[in-house]
């Protein structure tokens, strides 16, 4: 997968995790220091690929408003400004473009798996030293860089996911 692919699956990461507070997309718990002591669920200081999907799932439940295993645009949207307090600023990834890097089958609604798939490209993403765990800096400095779009242009629909 290209560093620009990886780039934009981190920040819809960023994006998703500050607004629930977990791993994944604007933020109700505005720091990463925040946000990583409510995924280290063991307090070994890291996050590992367990305690990441795990918070992944539970974000994936808070936007499933409707129990349906699909999360919709809307139910994004709503989630979002339910934790955050507010809807998406300028300049921050919308609940559009954040389907868009996940939909592998381009219906415009999220599963489970296109979540989950999401979720583990998210997660090598913000693992920059490739040791198999995010520390509490690679969630800061993640955090950072991929909360806002990136001056490089939006790749076109589908173009940001991963490979099959």
């Amino acid at each position: 997968m290209s560093s620009f692919r990886l780039s934009r699956w981190a920040g819809l990461a960023f994006g998703i995790a500050g607004g629930l507070g977990v791993a994944l997309p604007s933020v109700a718990l505005a720091d990463s220091d925040t946000m990583f002591v409510a995924m280290d669920t063991n307090g070994d200081g890291k996050i590992s690929p367990d305690e990441h999907a795990t918070a992944a799932g539970r974000m994936f439940e808070k936007m499933d408003a409707n129990g349906d295993g699909k999360v919709t645009v809307t139910e994004m949207a709503v989630a979002h400004q339910k934790m955050t307090g507010r809807k998406p600023e300028k300049g921050e990834v919308t609940a559009v473009e954040k389907i868009k890097m996940m939909d592998t089958n381009g219906d415009s609604v999220l599963t489970v798996e296109e979540y989950a798939a999401g979720s583990h490209y998210i997660f090598e993403a913000m693992d920059t030293d490739h040791d198999g765990y995010v520390t509490k800096a690679e969630l800061k400095a993640g955090h950072q860089k991929f909360m806002h779009h990136q001056k490089a242009q939006t790749p076109p629909s589908g173009s940001g996911r991963p490979a099959d």
